[in-house]
């Protein structure tokens, strides 16, 4: 059987500071393809290409990738600021909507860093702009020099909800984790549930209450050596083998219907 297909959203570039590129990490889809056992598939995240209705039959899953521009604050009620950063006005309009309709629908995703924070905001949260000035909490961004060795190494611990979902998954209360990420949860949204806080309060792992798919989404980045890393690869092993139900459960549905 061919694998499910999950749509890993990317983000606009530049090549060469001029040629407009559509663009993805090669870690999510080594993760998606190596761990989750499906097809990683990259999706311009612009709804001039492409719309929600489409990307759901398209693919059976979606991973929500990390990427340098941020939700624009007026997705949840605050005015822009230099220190929100920059945008990706396309992307907003492709990934909120489609985090809605996959929590209506069951269809499951997986959401990273950015994608972590979409979900919030997609379910009517906010966000804080730069976490690091807040009074307590730690610099969470990616050091400015070093290698990616050092970059995606282990920082801080998260700590779970004991026997929640993370938990379970993981098998401890406590993991160790990578951060590269300057914004941060504020607010959390209707039905999310706030799993996993960093040392300093700052929210790393949820998941959408009551919603009858896989919503598992968190503020670090597992797809770095997900294959070894033992937190990484069983949230990857959960998403691949949600995705796959889904697959099975949607091809059942058109046998059905035919």
């Amino acid at each position: 059987m061919t694998r499910p297909i999950v749509g890993i959203i990317g983000n606009r570039g530049l090549v060469n500071d001029r040629y407009p590129v559509h663009e993805g990490g090669q870690l999510n889809s080594e993760a998606v393809s190596k761990v989750a056992d499906c097809i990683p598939l990259l999706i311009p995240a612009d709804p001039d290409f492409v719309s929600v209705e489409e990307l759901m039959e398209v693919c059976d899953g979606f991973m929500l990738t990390g990427g340098r521009p941020n939700v624009h604050p007026s997705e949840y009620g605050e005015v822009e600021t230099d220190k929100h950063g920059t945008f990706d006005r396309a992307r907003d309009a492709i990934t909120l909507p489609l985090v809605r309709a996959c929590v209506a629908r069951g269809q499951p995703f997986l959401g990273i860093c950015r994608g972590f924070q979409e979900v919030n905001v997609a379910m009517g949260g906010t966000l804080h702009p730069e976490i690091r000035e807040l009074p307590g909490r730690m610099n969470h961004r990616m050091p400015p020099e070093g290698t990616l060795e050092e970059a995606f190494s282990r920082m801080h611990k998260v700590h779970l909800e004991p026997n929640g979902r993370f938990s379970r998954l993981f098998g401890s209360d406590v993991v160790e984790t990578n951060t590269l990420h300057g914004q941060g949860i504020c607010r959390p949204g209707e039905r999310i549930v706030i799993e996993g806080r960093a040392e300093d309060g700052t929210p790393e792992a949820l998941y959408v209450r009551d919603a009858p798919g896989f919503t598992l989404s968190v503020q670090w980045h597992p797809e770095w050596r997900a294959e070894d890393d033992p937190v990484s690869r069983p949230l990857f092993e959960a998403f691949g083998k949600a995705v796959r139900d889904w697959a099975l459960h949607k091809r059942g549905a058109v046998r059905v219907a035919s």
